[in-house]
């Protein structure tokens, strides 16, 4: 099979197309036939040789990718959940060696979810670690509730406008962070009001916050935490919740912590029930060929992509 292999960190022309063996599958794991992969700025990071790249080089030759769709072509002796040609999408071994930049992609049964029929492969394949960071952010860390206000940084990224829509769908009043050009976009995703980041500070304009949703890291950590009310909660996803954030925290009854996804089968199938529904949508900004996976690294690192960049593989 064709795969990309990082053989020394670098830009994303690191990125090396080359023909491997396809992957063996263990007994509790399904051999998914890949067609569409997401691209992540952790992708981007780990290319570089930053993020988990010194973990995933313990076990050459580094693949990088997690966020796949795709048909089973095989199953392994112990898996019952899935048989060959079921259609399948998840996030594969986060945050260990996923190998998702490949035709075929060895995953753990407990990591994927039967894809809902009436999505496409590159939508469900958008709706992996995005949108399963937003839901263990909302659902599982921060105990989401009806009337609740949460506040959502970046609301027009990849995490962003899953969160809008997820917290949205929990009956939130929920309020996001974006650029003027983006704000017809997060109110089309759910969000009940919007703040141009570049106009005003946040901090001056949100002060009664339930729940903060952090994706740009620890100075907006420490900035978000006068947007919310006592006793409430600031989740980062970016690592921002510094010990500096949880002093100031702990003044004001407020828990401010941070969080990391992580693979979850369970978690993907309620998110595939919401996409049958309707209910979730995934933003699907660009798509590239395969081949072109450094033109989607690149695009990744303008930091300026409205919902998510896919790669379409077959």
């Amino acid at each position: 099979m064709k795969a990309f292999v990082v053989n020394e960190p670098g830009a994303p022309e690191s990125l090396q197309l080359t023909e491997i063996e396809n992957p063996t599958i263990k007994e509790d794991e399904v051999l998914v036939k890949v067609k569409a992969i997401s691209i992540n700025p952790v992708d981007t990071k780990t290319r570089e040789g930053k993020a988990f790249y010194s973990t995933l080089k313990e076990t050459a030759p580094v693949i990088p990718g997690w966020d796949i769709s795709g048909e089973v072509a095989e199953v392994g002796e112990k898996v019952t959940y899935f048989k060959p040609g079921d259609e399948v999408f998840g996030m594969v071994n986060f945050p260990g060696h996923g190998r998702a930049y490949a035709e075929f992609v060895a995953a753990p049964e407990a990591h994927l979810a039967h894809k809902p029929a009436n999505v496409p492969h590159h939508e469900a394949a958008a709706a992996t670690l995005a949108a399963l960071t937003a839901w263990q952010v909302l659902v599982n860390e921060a105990d989401i509730q009806p009337g609740q206000r949460v506040l959502v940084h970046a609301a027009a990224g990849g995490v962003g406008h899953f969160a809008t829509q997820i917290a949205k769908y929990f009956k939130a009043f929920v309020i996001g962070t974006a650029s003027k050009e983006n704000h017809d976009f997060i109110m089309n995703m759910g969000a009940d009001e919007q703040i141009d980041y570049n106009e005003y500070k946040v901090e001056d304009v949100v002060m009664d916050a339930d729940i903060v949703v952090d994706s740009l890291g620890e100075e907006n950590s420490l900035r978000s935490l006068k947007c919310l009310k006592d006793g409430g909660k600031l989740v980062s996803i970016l690592g921002g919740a510094k010990e500096a954030v949880q002093q100031e925290a702990r003044k004001r009854n407020i828990e401010a912590k941070n969080y990391l996804v992580h693979s979850s089968g369970e978690d993907m199938a309620k998110i595939a029930d919401l996409m049958s529904q309707g209910k979730l949508t995934a933003h699907v900004s660009h798509v590239y060929d395969f081949e072109d996976m450094a033109k989607a690294h690149a695009q990744v690192e303008t930091r300026k992509t409205r919902g998510k960049v896919v790669v379409h593989v077959s």
